[in-house]
């Protein structure tokens, strides 16, 4: 059973969020304000060091704001399990893949399913199942270096939708890819939030990327222009 009750949207609401780092020398965010509706697709776009990362790991419940507070589907994430919120809401795609070298393609899907209750049949089954949905039935068994960038990315997303997040959040997904792989990366995200009813969130500098979602969020100095 799901944790966290369902509400009206929006899914994701932030209100006044700052962020100091220990130092108090750098402040990455400036009383950021924004709603994300459910099943929208949002890019954030900015110059590099805006807190574009630092706003969208506060959302993933990777980082806590200083000040200001987030809420999921009308709950506070101050008063939620952030493992599981991270476990079971989140998806995360970064712009390095992180796929574990050692392991196939198929595999790497499976990793976020050991924090589950599925047993190995129900995660190979499972995992099969992603990989297939994202084109890489017939690499299944490779391991990343076998694969082109391209490819790591959509096993990275495969494990993003490992645990049926509601929230995929994705950082620089397209960065390490030549056109070709950019178009297909987005293609295949933009068939899941058709498909599947998530909700995007991607940071980028593309304009392709920024032209492919519903709405571009502009950041600068740790502060919201547009959304």
């Amino acid at each position: 059973m799901n944790e966290f009750p369902v509400q009206p949207s929006p899914l994701l609401r932030a209100e006044g969020l700052t962020k100091t780092y220990p130092d108090g020398e750098v402040q990455a965010l400036r009383g950021v304000s924004l709603d994300v509706e459910r099943n929208e697709a949002v890019a954030i776009m900015g110059p590099s060091g805006c807190g574009k990362s630092t706003l969208l790991n506060l959302l993933g419940g990777l980082d806590r704001p200083t000040e200001g507070e987030i809420y999921f589907r009308g709950t506070p994430l101050s008063q939620i399990d952030r493992d599981q919120y991270r476990a079971r809401e989140v998806g995360f795609v970064f712009q390095s893949f992180y796929v574990l070298s050692t392991l196939s393609a198929v595999e790497n899907v499976q990793v976020p399913m050991f924090e589950t209750t599925l047993d190995r049949r129900q995660r190979v089954e499972r995992a099969e199942a992603l990989i297939e949905q994202v084109g890489l039935a017939h690499r299944r068994n490779h391991r990343p270096m076998q694969l082109s960038v391209g490819e790591r990315q959509r096993v990275a997303i495969a494990r993003a939708l490992a645990n049926e997040p509601s929230l995929l959040l994705a950082d620089e997904p397209t960065g390490n890819l030549d056109s070709r792989s950019q178009n297909e990366v987005l293609q295949l995200l933009n068939d899941l939030h058709q498909r599947q009813g998530l909700t995007l969130i991607i940071i980028t500098h593309s304009p392709e990327v920024a032209a492919a979602v519903q709405r571009v969020i502009r950041m600068r100095d740790g502060r919201v222009l547009e959304h």
